[in-house]
């Protein structure tokens, strides 16, 4: 699919384009080298989060901030088909230059979608490739951090889908190290950041109107009934807490802080994954965290993917503060309040799934280069959103045990 052109690039057209049927979750078929792919309009259910919502587009005026393209590199189009979901194909300042999948129908799908005629039949060829600047790692979670590892030690910007690491707080500290010895940007695409009610808060907590905050509700269920297929299977019987990122940026991504302690509960899998047998060890399908956050305000994050029937989907948040709050919209004592709008995306540029969030990280990414800035979801706010969890897990094995949780900050 080739960019379009416009006359005017300044100027932000409304775009009812959405990747309806797009989707994370349900009953899809087939095994990939990614978590998550994008469905075409199809009569296959539409998987949790790529549904089309109907948000409008934001009503600023998109303003370029280089003319330069960035030659950039897709890996991974497998159940939710990330690598191309995310519209890098359709911005202003992006060649796509080149693409790669495990499987070889899948990568010549993936260069169809995208218009690019490059292709390596693996991300550990690509990264050889001199002539691409940054990649998207959009492969399986379990290997995240070993891929994003490999790029920036090939000298290449990365951004990856979300978790940023798989279970893993050695990988935590590898992933950190790396970003700073090299000093490339890194950028984990936490969707809940620009959905709308999470991009006021952040708004408002920056401009003071929440005050000091007291408390943080997080919360991401995804009901499954046969599991979403994956490359070697890896979702099957994971431990909820260690997907975390939805639900945990409600208090992460308002703030910037981190969780410092955890106590947090399991409960046991009703479906036949869910059992201590699995490739995990793992006996819960739901698994609720208590935080204590380095505000010294308190969490709750809840993480399910167990219901006796289809359930309901959810990946939102609440906070309270001193002097306001967030549930379905701001009420407090300020009355002059921030701009909340969203910003604007580059003409051709769909907003995507996930509340429309899909466009604005790759936009956001894309800028930070070359802006040569730090992205907005860096390298320490991506561990702080994703080490909660894996320690989490750790005390909902030990029966709730309080438990540290390390601790990443950003050297600038």
């Amino acid at each position: 699919m080739g960019k379009k052109k416009e006359n005017d690039q300044t100027i932000n057209r409304r775009n009812f384009i959405r990747l309806g049927g797009l989707g994370v979750g349900a009953g899809l078929i087939g095994v990939s080298q990614i978590g998550c792919t994008s469905q075409k309009k199809t009569d296959q259910p539409v998987i949790q989060g790529f549904e089309d919502t109907g948000v409008e587009t934001s009503t600023k005026i998109w303003q370029p901030v280089s003319d330069r393209k960035i030659r950039v590199g897709l890996v991974g189009y497998g159940v939710c088909k990330f690598s191309a979901a995310f519209g890098f194909q359709n911005h202003p300042n992006v060649d796509v230059v080149a693409v790669s999948d495990l499987i070889p129908e899948r990568c010549e799908a993936l260069a169809k979608e995208v218009g690019c005629n490059k292709t390596y039949p693996s991300l550990e060829e690509m990264v050889k490739d001199d002539n691409i600047e940054a990649i998207f790692v959009a492969t399986d979670a379990p290997n995240h951090a070993r891929h994003c590892i490999e790029v920036l030690n090939h000298g290449k910007h990365v951004a990856t889908a979300v978790p940023a690491v798989f279970g893993s707080l050695e990988d935590a500290e590898k992933v950190f190290e790396t970003v700073k010895r090299t000093g490339l940007k890194y950028m984990m695409f936490e969707t809940s950041m620009f959905r709308q009610n999470l991009y006021e808060m952040r708004q408002l907590y920056n401009a003071g109107a929440l005050g000091d905050i007291i408390y943080t509700e997080g919360e991401y269920w995804h009901y499954s009934a046969n599991g979403i297929a994956a490359y070697k299977n890896w979702r099957s019987g994971m431990p909820p807490q260690w997907y975390p990122t939805h639900s945990d940026a409600y208090y992460v991504g308002v703030t910037n802080g981190s969780f410092i302690e955890v106590s947090c509960m399991g409960i046991p899998g009703k479906m036949e994954r869910y059992n201590l047998n699995n490739q995990y060890g793992n006996p819960f399908a739901t698994e609720i965290s208590l935080y204590r956050t380095n505000g010294g305000s308190m969490a709750r994050m809840g993480r399910s993917a167990d219901t006796y029937g289809e359930g309901y989907g959810s990946e939102t948040g609440r906070v309270r503060g001193t002097k306001g709050s967030y549930y379905d919209k701001y009420e407090g004592i300020e009355k002059t309040l921030p701009d909340l709008a969203r910003p604007a995306l580059p003409p051709g540029v769909p907003e995507g799934g996930h509340g429309g969030s899909h466009g604005r990280l790759m936009d956001e990414f894309v800028t930070a280069i070359l802006q040569d800035r730090k992205p907005l979801v860096d390298v320490a706010m991506a561990l702080n959103m994703t080490v909660g969890g894996i320690v989490a897990h750790q005390s909902a094995m030990k029966d709730g045990e309080l438990l540290k949780i390390p601790q990443f900050k950003y050297w600038e």
